[in-house]
């Protein structure tokens, strides 16, 4: 829940404190039926597009289940949005203080891989900002995104290994960065046994209309 002294939906220049993790599948839920519904899309056709089944999307929209990052993306990428737009709550203006304590922790395999967003949630955008956890020699595969998508990926902590498509594996140590299309499936694995830490900065194609 928010803090005591939180001013959410104040005038700028006043605080807010973002919404707390217990919140996320109503939130989740609130969004996704929102855009389904206003892009015409019936539970069935959803499920269809996305892979994702009927019977999870309807527990998703009310709010009964939280769903794993793999399974946020397909239907994202469905709907044709960012993926903050799933995330997003409405009525945060002016500074936004995003508590630890109140985080948005979205993870997948088990707990094994886990994404905190760290930017405000007053719409839909065109720039994300997160924090990756990924346990030790874990490895996480994801789906390609949305045509024009872009991931931006700084090692914080540890040292990691990036496949994008069918390139390669690079590996990227503590201060490496890397930018590449994720328009393509696309791989981290954590090469060490302690938890590595990255931060990503998600950027896509401005919509147009």
């Amino acid at each position: 829940m928010p803090r005591p002294d939180d001013s959410a939906g104040k005038p700028p220049g006043t605080h807010a404190e973002a919404h707390h993790v217990n919140e996320l599948p109503i939130i989740v839920g609130r969004n996704l039926r929102r855009i389904r519904t206003r892009q015409g899309f019936s539970l069935e056709r959803l499920a269809k597009v996305s892979g994702v089944s009927r019977a999870m999307l309807g527990q998703i929209e009310t709010g009964k289940s939280t769903p794993t990052i793999a399974l946020l993306w397909k239907v994202a990428t469905a709907l044709g949005v960012p993926f903050a737009t799933l995330i997003c709550s409405q009525g945060e203006t002016g500074t936004v203080v995003l508590r630890k304590s109140h985080e948005k922790l979205l993870s997948s395999s088990c707990g094994r891989f886990t994404s905190r967003a760290l930017f405000p949630f007053d719409g839909e955008r065109n720039v994300e900002f997160y924090e990756l956890r990924i346990a030790g020699s874990h490895l996480e595969e994801a789906e390609a995104h949305a045509g024009g998508t872009r991931e931006h990926i700084i090692v914080n902590r540890g040292s990691v290994e990036i496949t994008v498509g069918t390139d390669r594996p690079i590996l990227l140590s503590e201060g490496d960065a890397i930018v590449f299309d994720a328009d393509v499936a696309h791989s981290y694995r954590n090469v060490e046994t302690a938890e590595a830490v990255l931060y990503l900065v998600m950027t896509y194609v401005e919509r147009v209309g």
